[in-house]
């Protein structure tokens, strides 16, 4: 029996890449998997993928375009609603960004920058809707999947409006991703409820490393191997607001640990998600 048997799990932006193979892998050890992506044809065909896989039948999606905060709070109340329990939340979708494809600054349904919204804003309030039904299955996990490429926040630009690259937007968006881990680990009872991100692996072989740098540096295999470990390993119980690289605990960005900017995103995301959702 491994530490995934019996639980349920939620992975954001489960049809491809590293959060599709997490999700079979999990499922596989006897963990309930909460799927999530855009579209209903790509949920329901990874739910048989990953059924004939493992022989799974604990396998609930759920839709929703995380550029859209209004859908990233119904997703919330559904899964609130749809599931007694969730003892791990994943924050793993993700959009890119690189070398390849610069391209022009593009923004969400909410008029949002889009990288910062999809991969920062979107799980921040994710999170906080959820916390109430992480908080009744503690001990609870959530499990941020961050980068190891992060670059600081300009406060007076976070929407990069005036010095726009899709690299940028990427890294920062990262550290955000970060920054929010240390931040609500501190307010979060970690008896109840941890949180940590993660480095997965460089340049895993994923559809977005192939569209945005053309090649790969390491298997997704590695990445999930990671990930899975903060989601299932018993020597991690009580241990949050860590940022490991790999399997290893590392050192994010320095801006990471300064508590003022962290208390700065914390406002600004919360000005942000309450204007755009009300």
């Amino acid at each position: 029996m491994t530490s995934a048997d019996g639980q349920v799990v939620f992975i954001t932006g489960s049809t491809s890449g590293l959060g599709r193979k997490l999700a079979e892998r999990l499922a596989s050890e006897g963990a309930g998997v909460v799927l999530h992506g855009r579209s209903s044809e790509r949920c329901e065909s990874t739910v048989q993928e990953i059924q004939e896989a493992t022989g799974s039948d604990r396998l609930p999606y759920h839709v929703a375009n995380l550029a859209s905060l209004a859908e990233v709070r119904r997703l919330a109340d559904e899964v609130r609603e749809q599931h007694g329990r969730l003892d791990v939340l994943v924050n793993n979708a993700g959009a890119g960004g690189g070398p390849a494809e610069e391209g022009t600054r593009e923004i969400s349904e909410d008029g949002y920058e889009l990288r910062f919204a999809i991969n920062h804003l979107a799980h921040y309030l994710l999170t906080h809707r959820l916390l109430p039904l992480l908080r009744s299955s503690a001990p609870a996990r959530v499990v941020n999947v961050a980068s190891g490429a992060q670059e600081a926040i300009d406060f007076d630009d976070v929407q990069l409006e005036r010095d726009y690259s899709s690299s940028r937007a990427y890294t920062q968006s990262k550290l955000a991703q970060v920054m929010f881990t240390f931040d609500l680990a501190e307010a979060l009872n970690a008896d109840e409820v941890t949180i940590n991100s993660l480095h997965p692996a460089s340049l895993m072989d994923t559809k977005m490393a192939q569209r945005w740098y053309g090649s790969a540096m390491t298997s997704v295999e590695e990445g999930v191997a990671a990930t899975h470990r903060l989601v299932t390993d018993p020597e991690l119980a009580g241990v949050t607001g860590r940022y490991f690289s790999g399997q290893q605990e590392a050192r994010a960005h320095e801006q990471a640990y300064d508590a003022e900017a962290r208390r700065r995103l914390r406002e600004l995301s919360e000005q942000l998600t309450s204007q755009a959702v009300g």
